[in-house]
């Protein structure tokens, strides 16, 4: 566990001071996001639909390659290859695929010094957890997103409708995700927007031959 979740102090710091109140995001999600990048101290949850961990990777993905450290908890079918592709640095990436009940003690710790922490919680959360690692987030100026509904998030995103681009009759490559997605929620959030996104798409991965979310199977 420590060596998972150790950091550089002096690299966040100095990511932190750089990027002020948000946490930068890659360019197709910009349209989608208020303030046009993650709020810090914020939390986000993401509705468990048909193409929400592309959705999940791709909101943490612009940290990573702005020099931040981002972290994954209970997700352990987030393989380097599709992390990678949906444009994270890998070297900027702790995992943490099985924590078990274990796994509030293991986010509050990482909110203590990672920039965005992604969370799918391996059972459903009481009031009181939700409560306590909302109030990490804000307290340490982290970014908590969670797979799933998550009281007093500050911004919930749901993937309405999603089609693959690049397989045909039978034959092909799956090269890119076109994702419609909701974001509503609190303050400058209140009034709900949807947007279209392509992910991987410009700035967030290498497009052209991108590879699937796990478990996805063209046929």
């Amino acid at each position: 566990m420590d060596s998972a979740v150790r950091v550089r102090v002096e690299d966040l710091g100095r990511f932190r001071e750089r990027s002020g109140e948000l946490v930068p995001v890659v360019p197709t999600l910009c349209e989608l996001l208020p303030a046009r990048g993650l709020r810090r101290g914020s939390t986000v949850a993401v509705a468990p639909t048909t193409g929400a961990s592309s959705l999940l990777v791709a909101l943490v993905a612009g940290a990573s390659r702005a020099n931040g450290w981002c972290a994954a908890v209970g997700m352990p079918e987030l393989g380097a290859m599709w992390a990678a592709e949906m444009g994270m640095a890998l070297d900027r990436l702790a995992a943490v695929p099985q924590p078990g009940r274990w796994w509030p003690t293991t986010v509050a710790a990482l909110l203590e010094g990672v920039d965005v922490v992604l969370v799918r919680p391996s059972e459903r959360p009481t009031a009181r957890e939700m409560r306590r690692l909302t109030a990490r987030a804000r307290e340490r100026g982290a970014v908590l997103v969670v797979a799933g509904p998550w009281e007093g998030a500050e911004l919930r995103l749901a993937v309405t409708a999603s089609r693959w681009q690049g397989v045909g009759m039978g034959h092909g490559h799956l090269r890119a995700r076109e994702l419609r997605v909701r974001a509503e929620g609190r303050g400058a959030a209140a009034r709900p927007r949807e947007a279209t996104l392509w992910l991987p798409g410009p700035g967030s991965g290498p497009g052209p031959g991108a590879v699937a979310d796990p478990g996805v199977v063209a046929a």
